[in-house]
């Protein structure tokens, strides 16, 4: 498994609202996934990544304008992946996770071209560890420039 699009498995996406609060809507909708693919031995690392890239995408992506509220939920096929990942709305921030065993890929698209940049840790500052934290809890991570924005994704593998 090569990329988000390449999923073979189960799909699920969320579109995030465009405010601070959509992050806790985020992660209690990747953890209650998971719980619906009896994967909850991952909920805690997932919702802790899903957390800060969510938070990522809200803060360097200029927040979402025009997106669609959190409630727009849609489960995909088997093998679908949506022409545009990131829904008619293209400054929305999209949750999206897939399941093919052992791997779980959750990706958080948003609007902005600018890459992640992971910062030296600075242990006073109160920001600034995010990525860090998605290397530490992840199999793997990583970006990818879409044509309208980016994709941000971590790789996580079932016990």
């Amino acid at each position: 498994m090569t990329a988000l699009t390449e999923l073979r498995g189960s799909t699920v996406s969320f579109t995030v609202a465009p405010d601070p609060e959509s992050v806790t809507d985020a992660r209690h909708f990747a953890t209650s996934r998971l719980t619906d693919w009896s994967l909850p031995e991952l909920a805690d690392d997932v919702g802790l990544v899903v957390s800060e890239l969510v938070t990522n995408a809200l803060r360097h992506s200029g927040g979402v304008t025009g997106g669609r509220p959190g409630d727009d939920v849609h489960r995909e096929g088997v093998y679908g992946d949506p022409a545009d990942p990131l829904g008619s709305a293209p400054s929305a921030i999209r949750l999206r996770l897939g399941h093919e065993e052992p791997w779980l890929l959750c990706g958080i698209m948003d609007a902005s071209r600018t890459a992640p940049r992971r910062k030296e840790p600075d242990y006073i500052a109160e920001t600034g560890r995010g990525l860090h934290l998605v290397e530490s809890f992840s199999v793997r991570w990583g970006w990818r420039a879409l044509t309208h924005g980016k994709v941000v994704w971590a790789l996580f593998r079932s016990p």
